[in-house]
Order: structure tokens, then C-alpha cells, then sequence
């Protein structure tokens, strides 16, 4: 990741230094920058509005951070708010949590107040938010614990995660000099559970840390969902997409003396691959923000820049058994768009807010020219993973039953399976108990199908011999909302041939995640030496050159490809997928170099002949949504 972030001390050295500490008599209560009474919000004893938008440090890169903040500061904005994924500061167990380049929130928060904007912090420990797990880390959530509770197993190891992380925010408060005025209690507790034990312990975790700035609850806007999440003496706040006035009745019956604080307003969506792509109509979006802001309400644009689901951070939902997984993309019909571009809403926006002063930023920033490369074949998927794992010491179990993502602690990427069972004359059913997600099932070399949960078996021939059954298994995306958090990946329960179970697996981690140029050239180096096989299969590595005079923004196409994976320089951009909606995957500049830049595709379905780069998104037809409840 070093070596992709050249520019990031640049941009810390951009950053005006805040001001110091003071040192406040012991005696002396400090007070939060928000206050309230009598349903007005307050900042420093001054009438005010919270105006903010949603924007996540880790799903822009760094060096974008300034230029981003800066158009929310364009669009009217007078805060903005990040969560706090601990799996992407901790993917693992036992290594320090990450702190620094795209990890760094402390210089994020540092740029945000050079730029004049407060900030809220909104630290989970759950977040939604599409990513990922919720934001929880797969080494927690493979433990037999009860999550977002007050089972002690999960809050120790919370209080070790806030240990490292809360100092580090509570010096940065805005009472301290800093530029945070409020942190947000867990994350929509009450569309969750109902422990009034752990929302309080929750509480009390930031509070005895050093949280003194204004401390608040966020929930869906209906009696149930406030009844579980929110707190006595705590500021209660909805998250919401329409029917403003409701909400804003609803908490005014439960809490008369607080304001009207939408800490989420939906003015677009995410898209699940193979759905369509959801949008908002710019009047639909502007009404509902007029309604919410109108007498002193208070708002954070939910997103206000979506950003980008880069690697494998990409989460899930679930509904009635079925995996509904997130695309790369998470530009979700924001003012502004994935690539910064300000848009229709942008403006339509900018005028509910009352905004006058002149837009600094341009409306769009460079791209590259269209241009069509020709790829390069390496080697064939299994052989490939295979090699890659070898040289990489990638961690492999033998035992009698499939070993999981978690037991492999594996949190994301794929796994190969290897089992040889004997298989009699004639065809049986070869039935996958409980996968998770998408399985791609070889039987001595040859493909004979893919498997997922919902279609779990294929017929098989057998000749009386034991064949060599090999399974590449792909976490598709952990679930990140609802009772399914925490969900287990892999081949969890039986794979059946017939009525008889097959034992004694070998289970090989890839971590695709954790691979930079060095991995990918053992299977994309040496075209020389490609069999038959690699030359003829339609599942495996292959490699661009993208020539770049100046490095600009641009995106990226696979026409005729099926499904993979597609790294620039040793970074992966993400997932694509050609049952859409998303058709392109974004690229940032700062993620090219002047000269020829590598391009390396692991596609699993089947290659298409180019790589495409593009001047504009294309993610697919748009269906208008509208969140309700």
C-alpha cells in the first residue's frame, strides 16, 4: 500500500497544525462544542445547524481526501461525518491495529478542520454501512460469541479496540482544539436487538475514554427501532430517506426538548450485483432535504460522496436465504459522484442549503483519452492459485471436513478445496450441504459447474475411480446488516456424492487481498512457459499495459469477461462481474504512474479479448429508489 500513497506526506504537510491542548483546571467541566434545550441545537452557545455530509476516509484515497472535503465544503456543508470500519484498521488478530496512509483517520480529521468543516465520528464498534462484516472484524465474529451485546467476549474485545482508537479521537476534539464535535453511540442498535445493558455500556465506553463533545443515538424512525437503540440523557437522531414530517413527529412526542437531527438522509442508494442500478431524482432528493432542514433541523447527506468499495471491502445483505452482495462501487447517486464529478443534485442541493459563496472546485476532474488494450494470457486458475499459494506459504489444513474461512483465518478471497473420493459407475448428484458463496467445481482438471447456495448440486459421472474433486470457494461479501452478521464462509456443511459424504479435504487459503505485483507476476511473467492447458482455458490470469503520459482518473471495462478480480499496479480496484448493474470499475489517479502501467485480471468465468478504458461510468440502467419505512 507504501508504495501506492507517494504523495501522502505531502498532503500531511498541507495540513495547518490545530491548535494546542489546553490544560483546563481539574475543577473545571468541559463543555461540549454542541449543546441544546428547548429543541435548538447549539454550537458554542450559538444557534445552529449541523449541515453534513457522509464521507468515508478509507473509501477515497488519501491524496483525494482534500480535494473531496473541499467540494463538501462547495456543496454548503458545514460538517462531515466518517464511521470507523476496526476491520480495516484490524483485519488481524494479532497485529497493532493500522494507523497510518489510508489507515491515518487522525490527519483525515486534520484536513477536514483546515478546510473549516466539524466532524462527527461515528466508531461502531458495528457501522453497516455495506462494508464489510458491518465493520467487525472475521477473527472477532468467528468466535462463539453473541455480537453487538453485552456477552462479555464481545465487549473485552471492544474495550481493547476503543483503548487504542478513542485517544487517539479524543484529542482531536473541538473543546480540546480540535475539529470533532460529536462521536455516535453504536450504530442503529434498535433495528438490531434490544440489550439496554449494552447500549449503555456502549456509552460509557467513549465517555471513559475521554469523550466529552456531544455523545448521540441513530435509529430507523419507528417506535420499535427507538425503543431498542436509543438512551436516557442521550440525544436520539433517525436515519431516514422520505416522509421527514413524520419523523420529525415522532421523535418530537418521544423527546420534546431535543432538535430534529436526520444523522442519515438517504438521498440515493447501493446497488447489489445482478440488481439494477439505484438512483434518486434530483427533485425527490432536494424536496426531502428542504423538509428536513426547514426550522433548525439538522441534516448529514447520506452519502454526500460514496466513494469506492476498493479490494474486498465490499459487504453484503442477506433476505430469505439468498446473499445479496455489494458492488465495487459505492457511488450511490451522491452529489458527487464516485470520481468527484458535481453534479445535477449537486447544484439542487447546494440551493436548499442556502449556499452563496463561489464553487472553488472543478466540475470534473481530468481523465485519461479512450483507448482499447490487448491482454496477455498467464497461467490457468487452479495452477495459478496453486503456484501463488506455494510461494506465499499461504496457510493449508488436512482433516476429515472442509476447513471454513475462519478456521483458515482467511477473512476474505477464496479457498481451494482438494478431496478424492471414489465415485461408482453411473451418475449421482454431488450436493453442497451449506456454501458460502460461490463455489467452481473441477473434477480431475476440468470445469463441470459453479454451485452457491440457492443451486447447491450438479450431476456427476463416475467410472468406479477415485477422482480428484477440487473446489474454489469465493467469499462473495460478508454480511453487514441484520441477524446474518457475522455469517461463516467456506464449505460449511456436507459435500454429499449421492447419500455419502465426502471426507478427508485439504483447504488452501487465497488471500487475493493481501497480494501486490510480486504475487501476480509468478503467474503473469512467463508467457513462455504456459502449457496447452493455461493457453486454452478460460478461467485464469492475464495482464495490460496502460501507457499514461500524465496519470488522470479513468475507468475501467471488461467487455466479454465473466467474473473476477482487476489490480493496477499490485493494488486491487475490486470485483467485476458482467451481471451488472456495474460495468466499469473506477480508477484514481493517484493509483497510476507516468510510463506504462500493469493491469492483471484473475477472471473465473470467461476472458474476454480487451481491457477498456473508458471516460465516464457506466453502471448500469437506473431504477428509482426511495427508502421508506
Amino acid at each position: 500500500m507504501s508504495d501506492l500513497l507517494p504523495s501522502l506526506n505531502a498532503v500531511a504537510a498541507d495540513v495547518t497544525p490545530l491548535a494546542s491542548t489546553p490544560t483546563a483546571p481539574a475543577s473545571s467541566p468541559v463543555v461540549p462544542t454542541l449543546t441544546w434545550n428547548n429543541g435548538q441545537l447549539h454550537r458554542a452557545d450559538v444557534p445552529h445547524q449541523i449541515l453534513s455530509g457522509a464521507l468515508h476516509y478509507f473509501r477515497v484515497h488519501p491524496n483525494l481526501w482534500r480535494d473531496r472535503l473541499r467540494r463538501l465544503v462547495d456543496l454548503g456543508l458545514n460538517t462531515v461525518d466518517t464511521y470507523v470500519p476496526w476491520n480495516f484498521h484490524q483485519p488481524h488478530e494479532n497485529t497493532p491495529p493500522l494507523h497510518s496512509g489510508w489507515h491515518d483517520l487522525e490527519l483525515f480529521v486534520r484536513i477536514a478542520a483546515s478546510e473549516g468543516l466539524d466532524v462527527i465520528v461515528r466508531p461502531g464498534p458495528y457501522i453497516c454501512a455495506e462494508w464489510s462484516n458491518g465493520g467487525l472484524p472475521s477473527w472477532l465474529t468467528a468466535r462463539d460469541i453473541d455480537l453487538r451485546s453485552s456477552d462479555h467476549g464481545f465487549t473485552s474485545a471492544v474495550e481493547t479496540w476503543f483503548d487504542d482508537l478513542i485517544p487517539r479521537l479524543v484529542q482531536l476534539q473541538a473543546n480540546l482544539g480540535g475539529g470533532i464535535v460529536a462521536f455516535q453511540v453504536e450504530n442503529e442498535f434498535g433495528s438490531f436487538g434490544d440489550d439496554a445493558e449494552y447500549m449503555a455500556w456502549a456509552r460509557e465506553a467513549l465517555r471513559s475514554r475521554g469523550v466529552t463533545e456531544l455523545m448521540f443515538t441513530a435509529d430507523g424512525p419507528t417506535e420499535l427501532m427507538l425503543d431498542g437503540g436509543s438512551l436516557p440523557g442521550t440525544l436520539t437522531t433517525v436515519t431516514m430517506g422520505s416522509k421527514a414530517d413524520q419523523a420529525r413527529q415522532l421523535l418530537a412526542s418521544r423527546r420534546p426538548d431535543e432538535p430534529f437531527i436526520v444523522a442519515e438522509f438517504w438521498n440515493g442508494w447501493f446497488d447489489h450485483w445482478g440488481e439494477p442500478h439505484h438512483v434518486r431524482g434530483v427533485d425527490s432528493a432536494a424536496s426531502t432535504l428542504r423538509d428536513i432542514v426547514r426550522d433548525g433541523g439538522s441534516a448529514s447527506i447520506y452519502m454526500a460522496h460514496g466513494g469506492t468499495n476498493f479490494g474486498l471491502w465490499a459487504g453484503a445483505n442477506e433476505r430469505n436465504g439468498v446473499l445479496q452482495p455489494t458492488i465495487t462501487s459505492y457511488d450511490s447517486d451522491a452529489p458527487i459522484a464516485e470520481d468527484g464529478s458535481l453534479t445535477e443534485k449537486f447544484y439542487a442541493m447546494r440551493d436548499v442549503l442556502g449556499a452563496t459563496a463561489p464553487v472553488r472546485s472543478v466540475t470534473r476532474l481530468p481523465v485519461l483519452p479512450e483507448k482499447s488494450l490487448p491482454i496477455s494470457r498467464g497461467a490457468a486458475l487452479v495452477p495459478a492459485l496453486k503456484t501463488i499459494s506455494s510461494a506465499t506459504g499461504a496457510v493449508s489444513v488436512a482433516r476429515t471436513r472442509p476447513a471454513s474461512f475462519e478456521q483458515l483465518g482467511l477473512d476474505a478471497g477464496m479457498v481451494l478445496y482438494t478431496a478424492h473420493p471414489r465415485v461408482p459407475a453411473g451418475e449421482f448428484a454431488l450436493t453442497f450441504r451449506d456454501i458460502h458463496d460461490r463455489g467452481i467445481v473441477f473434477i480431475d482438471g476440468q470445469r463441470v459447474g459453479v454451485v452457491d447456495a440457492v443451486d447447491n448440486a450438479l450431476t456427476i459421472v463416475g467410472t468406479g475411480d477415485t477422482i480428484e474433486l477440487l473446489v474454489v470457494v469465493e467469499n462473495l461479501g460478508r454480511v453487514n446488516y441484520g441477524q446474518m452478521l457475522g455469517q461463516h464462509k467456506g464449505l460449511l456443511g456436507a459435500v454429499l456424492v449421492g447419500q455419502r459424504a465426502v471426507q478427508r479435504w485439504t483447504s488452501r487459503a487465497i488471500a487475493l487481498q493481501d497480494w501486490g505485483q510480486a504475487e501476480l507476476d509468478l503467474v503473469t511473467q512467463h508467457p513462455t512457459r504456459l502449457s496447452r492447458d493455461d493457453r486454452q482455458s478460460q478461467s485464469g490470469f492475464a495482464t495490460a499495459t496502460l501507457h499514461v503520459e500524465t496519470p488522470a482518473n479513468t475507468f475501467l471495462a471488461l467487455p466479454g469477461f465473466g467474473k473476477g478480480f482487476l489490480w493496477v499496479n499490485g493494488f486491487l480496484l475490486g470485483r467485476y462481474w458482467h451481471v451488472g448493474p456495474q460495468q466499469t470499475l473506477y480508477c484514481p489517479s493517484p493509483l497510476l504512474i507516468p510510463g506504462d502501467n500493469i493491469l492483471t485480471v484473475l477472471e473465473l468465468d470467461h476472458f474476454g479479448d480487451e481491457i477498456s478504458v473508458r471516460r465516464t461510468p457506466e453502471l448500469g440502467p437506473p431504477e428509482e429508489y426511495i427508502e421508506e419505512f
